[in-house]
């Protein structure tokens, strides 16, 4: 048993040998294979992770403690190759051990952004929202532009119902990236879930901007819907408003029962979508003044 497991690690060793080669060859060559790296990653997982047995999480875990072992040998002093170790052992919940490793690259490097990150990461898994929203707001002051950190941030406020920070973190985003659809998705959707009519003005105002940068983001399509109906129906808007949200309302219910009549004709469960928003249009019933 002993002899076969040595043989099929040599096997595997001589597989990943051949892999990290290609890999080196494309890193040298700055060629930029994405799909190719994936590929190589899916064949690891799919074509080997079964070679010791039916244990595939062992052999994955045994296989990634040997890649690492290799780098460790090869690279001693890289702080990427310790945050690996680190994330390694968050995958094994040893969370004490894994903060440990980043303590040490911290105190090499006190800029190093990936490993601040990471310790965020573990206060999140461990349910410290509280914790985690303080080291991140204190990471944001000397990171200012870290997108990601941002949209972490806004996540962690709407997981506590504090929309109003939430959306000041999508601000921050928006402005950094204004042409990206989904951040004004986000930050419509915060607006709406506030509520309010000032709000909901606001909200109809980024789903329909999303929706320009992006005419396929359904999820704007029907925030739009729902932001417009309920201007229209809400007693504090004048008639002109109601008036012109009832046409965003109807125009948005039109389009998503174009996009589902698109997406499959004659299928059951499109049938049922399409009655859905016939009901949506047959709603909009709403008396002018």
């Amino acid at each position: 048993m002993i002899c076969t497991i040595c043989i099929m690690f040599h096997f595997l060793f001589k597989v990943l040998w051949n892999m990290r080669d290609k890999l080196r060859k494309w890193r040298e060559e700055n060629y930029r294979n994405s799909e190719q790296i994936v590929e190589v990653g899916e064949e690891l997982i799919n074509d080997y992770a079964s070679k010791l047995g039916d244990d595939s999480e062992y052999v994955t875990m045994r296989k990634a403690f040997l890649c690492l072992h290799e780098l460790r040998k090869q690279f001693p002093g890289s702080h990427r190759v310790k945050r690996l170790t680190g994330m390694r052992l968050e995958s094994l919940e040893r969370y004490e051990d894994a903060n440990k490793v980043y303590d040490t690259i911290l105190q090499e490097d006190a800029t190093n952004t990936a490993a601040r990150k990471r310790k965020i990461a573990i206060l999140k898994a461990l349910g410290k929202t509280t914790e985690a929203t303080r080291e991140l707001n204190e990471y944001l002051e000397q990171f200012v532009g870290d997108q990601e950190a941002w949209h972490e941030l806004a996540e962690l406020y709407i997981n506590e119902h504090d929309y109003g920070k939430a959306a000041f973190c999508l601000e921050e985003l928006m402005m950094t990236n204004p042409h990206n659809h989904l951040y004004c998705q986000n930050y419509a959707e915060v607006k709406y879930t506030q509520g309010g009519l000032e709000n909901l003005e606001i909200a109809r105002k980024y789903f329909s901007q999303a929706l320009k940068l992006n005419n396929r983001n359904m999820r704007a399509l029907f925030g739009l819907y729902m932001t417009a109906s309920h201007i229209a129906s809400n007693p504090k808007a004048n008639a002109k408003i109601k008036k012109d949200n009832m046409k965003y309302a109807t125009w948005a219910a039109a389009q998503v029962n174009k996009a589902y009549q698109l997406a499959g004709r004659g299928k059951k469960e499109t049938k049922y979508s399409l009655k859905v928003v016939e009901d949506m249009l047959d709603a909009l019933q709403i008396t002018q003044s």
